[in-house]
């Protein structure tokens, strides 16, 4: 029973270690940014506001934010990752703007 436990331990590790080798984060990422984009547009609907668009963010960009609809979450990785803030502008505009930011999920690791 011992011997069962840890090959099935071992497979679950080469797995992970396989998935994460393979890009396994950067398609969790990525469907994140998708599953957001996608809710961005349902607000949008529901609201009878314009679809918004994203916006890539460049170091010095001014920003017109009169309120934060939603940040995506960055506690699932400890590297550097997109994310994505979804506002209203000060016109009622709605937007994206998508950024790096570094994970918060690092147990252990300073």
């Amino acid at each position: 029973m011992k011997a069962l436990k840890s090959i099935a331990a071992l497979l679950i590790l080469t797995a992970s270690s396989v998935a994460l080798a393979e890009g396994g984060s950067d398609r969790l990422h990525g469907q994140m940014i998708q599953a957001n984009e996608q809710a961005m547009r349902a607000y949008a609907a529901a609201n009878g506001k314009n679809e918004p668009e994203v916006t890539h963010y460049r170091y010095g960009m001014k920003l017109d934010v009169a309120k934060v609809i939603s940040v995506t979450s960055n506690r699932g990785s400890c590297d550097v990752m997109p994310a994505q803030m979804n506002y209203e502008d000060s016109t009622g505009k709605l937007n994206i703007l998508e950024y790096r930011t570094s994970g918060i999920g690092c147990r252990g690791q300073n």
